[in-house]
C-alpha cells in the first residue's frame, strides 16, 4: 500500500512538474516557415508572404521543416513553433495557413530554446492571399569578379546564362555545385555559361577561393550579391537560387532553392532547340554540298 501511495505522488508531482513546463497562451500572429523567417534581417521593413517566401516553405515543408507562428509585439517579432495538439491542419503540418493570419489557442513549452506551440484551437483572421511582389525579366546586375573589376551580365548578350545565387556558408549551395560546373561543361560547347554571384563581400575572396577549390567550381564567380539584387530578379531572399537568361538579356527561367538538374536540363534545351535544329539544317546542307560537288568530279 505504501508502494502504491508512492507511485501515486510520484506520478502527480510529474504531472505537475509536465503542467507547469506547459502554459497555456492565445495568440495572434502569421503562419510563416521557422527557418526562411530569419533570411530577412529586419521583418519589421520586410514583411513576409511574397512569393518566394511561400515557395521556400513549400520546400521546407518538404524537407520536414516545420512552420511557425510569428508574433509581434511592441519589442520585435517571436516565433512559436506549430505543432497539432487538439487542433488537426489538413495535411501533414500547417503548410496551407501559410501565411495567413490567425489565432491560436494552445499551450506552450520550451525545447532546445525553441518555443513549441501545440495548437488546439485555430481560427483564420485574414483570407487574403499574399501577392507577389512585381519583378522585371530584364537581367541587370554588375558585380565584382575576385580581382576586384567589375563585371556585367551585358557583356553576356548573346549568350544564355545560367545564374546562380549562393554564399559559401550556404550548404545547400555546396550540394548543388557539382550539378552546375556539370551543366557548365555540357553546355559551354553551345553557347550556355554559369555564373555564380555569391552573396560573400570581396573582403572573403579568400575564403571564397577555398570554397572554390574545394567544390571544383569550374564558372565565373562575381561577389558582392546582395538580398535587395535578388529580390529585383525574382528569387526573395533564400538563397541558393538560380535563374536562366536568354541571349536578349531576359529571365526566363527561376528556380527557389536547390536546382533540380534534370528541370534546368530540359529548359536550357527548349532554349536551345532552335539553335540545334538549325545546325542540324546547316550540317545537312553541308553534307548535300559535299554530295554533290563530289558527284560532279571526272571518274
Amino acid at each position: 500500500m505504501r508502494y502504491i501511495s508512492f507511485l501515486f505522488l510520484m506520478v502527480l508531482i510529474a504531472g505537475i512538474t509536465v503542467a507547469q513546463d506547459r502554459t497555456t497562451v492565445k495568440l495572434k500572429g502569421q503562419v510563416v516557415c521557422s527557418v526562411c523567417w530569419f533570411e530577412a534581417p529586419d521583418r519589421k521593413k520586410t514583411k513576409y508572404g511574397n512569393a518566394a517566401d511561400i515557395q521556400c516553405a513549400v520546400d521546407c515543408s518538404e524537407e520536414g521543416v516545420p512552420q511557425a507562428l510569428a508574433v509581434e509585439d511592441e519589442k520585435g517579432f517571436t516565433l512559436y513553433e506549430l505543432e497539432p495538439g487538439a487542433f488537426k491542419p489538413n495535411g501533414k503540418d500547417f503548410l496551407d495557413l501559410v501565411p495567413k493570419f490567425v489565432e491560436v489557442e494552445g499551450t506552450v513549452r520550451i525545447a532546445k530554446d525553441k518555443r513549441i506551440l501545440s495548437v488546439n484551437s485555430l481560427k483564420i483572421l485574414d483570407e487574403t492571399p499574399a501577392k507577389p511582389i512585381p519583378v522585371s525579366d530584364d537581367a541587370v546586375l554588375s558585380l565584382k569578379d575576385l580581382t576586384g573589376s567589375v563585371q556585367s551580365l551585358e557583356n553576356y548578350r548573346g549568350r544564355i546564362v545560367v545564374l546562380n545565387f549562393w554564399a559559401t556558408w550556404c550548404e545547400p549551395c555546396r550540394k548543388e555545385m557539382p550539378d552546375l560546373s556539370a551543366i557548365q561543361n555540357d553546355y559551354a560547347a553551345l553557347g550556355v555559361q554559369v555564373i555564380g554571384a555569391a552573396g560573400d563581400e570581396l573582403a572573403d575572396s579568400a575564403k571564397v577561393l577555398r570554397f572554390i577549390r574545394e567544390v571544383k567550381v569550374n564558372f565565373p564567380v562575381w561577389v558582392g550579391a546582395t538580398t535587395d539584387d535578388m529580390v529585383r530578379f525574382g528569387v526573395g531572399e533564400v538563397l541558393p537560387a538560380t535563374v536562366i537568361i536568354d541571349k536578349n538579356g531576359k529571365i526566363v527561367w527561376r528556380e527557389i532553392g536547390m536546382i533540380k538538374p534534370d528541370v534546368l536540363r530540359k529548359e536550357l534545351d527548349k532554349l536551345l532547340l532552335p539553335q540545334v535544329a538549325k545546325a542540324e539544317e546547316t550540317a545537312k546542307q553541308a553534307v548535300k554540298e559535299l554530295t554533290k560537288n563530289a558527284s560532279l568530279v571526272p571518274a
